[in-house]
């Protein structure tokens, strides 16, 4: 197992070699298996451990035990406990979230203030199976087929290529100790429930499952990297920007045979909810906007307009070429004029084929001068 996890990193993670590398050091199997192949590597390594006091003294046992291995292998350890169930609670978040949220926002806090160059974590091919199951039981586009990355930011996984038998098996041969969860064993959790009830079925059905399902990782992969090249491709050809705006083209939109798709991918990671009011908002009429926590799309005749909300005191509305009627941030309506109607020194009337849509209204700010007669 250690050759093959040297060649693998000779052929595929060789920008691991001579970075300074934080390995996430539960204290489970997993974790004391990498922990052990990469002391035996002559990299540069070095402990986080995370204590989610959650399991009264077993989880005090755990840190212990971590510290214990650090300091047999002479590495230098992180340790830091967590008030998890507080943290859930003000939070309104589920245990496994909280505890996530806390974990990679310490260990990104680590890998910025001393100087590490990549986060492994122990991760492994059964792992990234249960992954793809729950995701494909829950719904999910291409992306939650693929399993987990091996690569993803600083984020490395480098025992992705190894079983749960195969890690298991070297723990034994080597006669290396770890600490057992007790938690793993319950079918409190939906992951633990794939693991106990799903994945022993199908493997019963197929004896080379994982084989199987490394293959269709494969397969899954290169769609995906043909699906994000025309993803790409095609938001060149239609979108611009600028201003920390995007501008899309309707036109060119809806000449794409199955532009709902590519409207989704190019939009998906701005948190709004309401696809099918995106999609109508695309055929309706000028004006209308839809909003999320932070952004919001608007359509301008044959533009769609994607901007971020701003904060109060910078707040700004768009005013299509077909809006008449406005509440926010104030009372408008907008009308035609005759040439014969007095201007006053607070009013100013112009020509509104030297308008550029959309306009923008705001609230008055420091600064703000108004000379309507120049």
């Amino acid at each position: 197992m250690l050759t093959q996890l040297r060649n693998h990193i000779h052929q595929n993670l060789s920008f691991l070699n001579g970075k300074h590398l934080l390995l996430a050091v539960s204290g489970g199997i997993d974790s004391i298996v990498l922990l052990d192949l990469f002391s035996k590597l002559n990299l540069q390594i070095a402990i986080a451990h995370c204590n989610f006091q959650l399991r009264g003294d077993e989880s005090n046992k755990d840190e212990e035990f971590v510290k214990f291995k650090s300091q047999k292998l002479k590495i230098k350890s992180f340790i830091k406990n967590f008030e998890t169930q507080i943290y859930a609670n003000d939070n309104k978040l589920s245990i496994q979230q909280a505890a996530r949220e806390l974990r990679y926002n310490w260990f990104y806090e680590l890998l910025n203030t001393q100087g590490f160059d990549y986060l492994l974590t122990a991760h492994h091919l059964d792992d990234s199976l249960e992954t793809f199951l729950i995701n494909f039981t829950r719904g999910t586009g291409i992306e939650g087929l693929t399993g987990i990355p091996e690569i993803n930011d600083k984020i490395v996984r480098p025992l992705l290529i190894f079983s749960r038998e195969e890690i298991e098996k070297y723990a034994t041969e080597n006669k290396i100790q770890w600490r057992e969860d007790a938690s793993n064993a319950s079918d409190k959790y939906f992951r633990n429930k794939i693991r106990h009830h799903v994945v022993p079925i199908l493997k019963e059905l197929n004896t080379n499952l994982l084989g199987s399902f490394q293959n269709t990782l494969k397969n899954l992969h290169q769609t995906e990297s043909l699906a994000n090249d025309s993803i790409k491709k095609e938001f060149d050809k239609i979108a611009i920007k600028k201003e920390n705006n995007i501008y899309f083209d309707i036109l060119k939109l809806q000449s794409l045979s199955n532009y709902k798709a590519y409207l989704y991918e190019w939009l998906k990671l701005y948190e709004f909810q309401d696809w099918g009011a995106i999609y109508d908002l695309v055929e309706n009429q000028s004006g209308k906007q839809i909003l999320s926590d932070h952004y919001r799309l608007i359509k301008d005749r044959n533009i769609l307009i994607l901007t971020a909300k701003q904060t109060p005191l910078t707040l700004e509305f768009l005013i299509s070429n077909e809006t008449d009627y406005i509440v926010n941030p104030i009372k408008l309506r907008f009308c035609n004029s005759g040439y014969n109607t007095i201007p006053t020194k607070s009013s100013i009337f112009v020509d509104r084929e030297t308008l550029k849509f959309p306009l923008k209204i705001r609230k008055w700010q420091k600064g703000d001068y108004f000379y309507p007669s120049g």
